[in-house]
């Protein structure tokens, strides 16, 4: 699937553009912090963060999200998704903030920190099967019977346009970076930004060991069936990236890095520990690819990292929180 294919013509930066002006009223533009490299060991290289764990319901999910809803003709019956967590808290999220009934499919392996904030949000949540994979299955059922109508958490083009305003953002706040890694699940952050950058950036792709969707789809050259599993399962390991996502990879995705899940934990750690920043498993693993070598930036590389969620309970306040005496 060649990039001007008239299934996806807006995949481009004027269509990314056009996407940030309509869904900008709604979403946070996450700020970027810079620190130095030797503060991590990294040597002499200045290391970029995009903190797009503080966009609206705590992922860069929002964009796709409300890129979908604005977008696209909504019908009576609303919205329906499926999700391994953040996909579904987003969708939730822009659905209150907009008017729109959504239905939310999650499966047992999502976190209680996501399922409590679409519960929070309004939606009605479902909970099937084990996988991200089986909660798709049957939210398609519920969008054939119901009429509501599917926001796909990868595959779809508004997504792709949504998430590639991640791209849009920190090329303007940081225009000189040589290379940025992108935590990977099913494709469609790193395709979004992918499609804004057009090889102006080296973009290095990110995945645990346990869920190598990426990966195994470069490798056999085209999109296949891999693990889903690791620490990072309810927001990494879709069993597939997207089939719009792909020739994007392709085209311009220099390379994937698997990590392994005590990196990514071990990350996690180092960002609060350093820099007070509570991420989850998915949105710590693209530091984790910086920080235990799997990428060794050269002398002087500016290199972007996007911490891309922090929907987790990994800090518990009300630990040490004591009754006034």
């Amino acid at each position: 699937m060649s990039l001007d294919n008239p299934s996806h013509p807006r995949l481009t930066k004027q269509g990314i553009a056009h996407t940030h002006d309509e869904i900008q009223p709604y979403i946070r533009r996450t700020p970027v912090i810079e620190v130095d490299g030797v503060d991590f060991d990294l040597g002499p290289c200045r290391v970029v963060l995009k903190l797009e764990l503080l966009q609206h319901a705590g992922s860069f999910k929002a964009r796709g999200a409300f890129a979908n809803l604005l977008l696209r003709q909504i019908p009576p019956a609303g919205v329906v998704a499926a999700s391994g967590g953040n996909h579904g808290v987003a969708v939730a999220y822009a659905a209150k903030r907009l008017g729109i009934p959504a239905r939310i499919f999650v499966p047992s392996v999502a976190s209680p920190a996501k399922v409590s904030r679409i519960r929070a949000c309004g939606a009605d949540l479902v909970v099937s099967g084990e996988r991200y994979a089986d909660a798709l299955e049957a939210s398609q059922a519920w969008a054939t019977t119901s009429g509501a109508l599917q926001i796909h958490a990868f595959d779809q083009v508004e997504t792709l346009l949504g998430q590639g305003t991640v791209g849009l953002e920190f090329d303007q706040q940081s225009p000189a970076l040589d290379t940025l890694l992108v935590a990977v699940g099913g494709g469609g952050l790193i395709g979004g930004i992918a499609a804004w950058y057009t090889g102006a950036v080296r973009i290095i792709g990110v995945e645990p060991e346990l869920a190598p969707t990426l990966k195994r789809a470069m490798d056999a050259g085209r999109p296949v069936t891999a693990e889903a599993g690791g620490i990072a399962a309810d927001s990494l390991a879709p069993n597939q990236v997207g089939a719009l996502m792909y020739p994007l990879a392709q085209q311009y995705v220099e390379r994937v890095i698997l990590v392994p899940d005590t990196a990514i934990e071990a990350a996690q750690k180092m960002l609060w520990n350093s820099l007070r920043i509570v991420t989850e498993p998915g949105g710590a693993a693209a530091f984790a690819a910086l920080l235990f070598g799997f990428h060794k930036p050269s002398k002087g590389e500016r290199v972007g990292v996007l911490l891309c969620g922090g929907n987790t309970t990994a800090v518990d306040f009300g630990a040490t929180v004591h009754p006034p005496h």
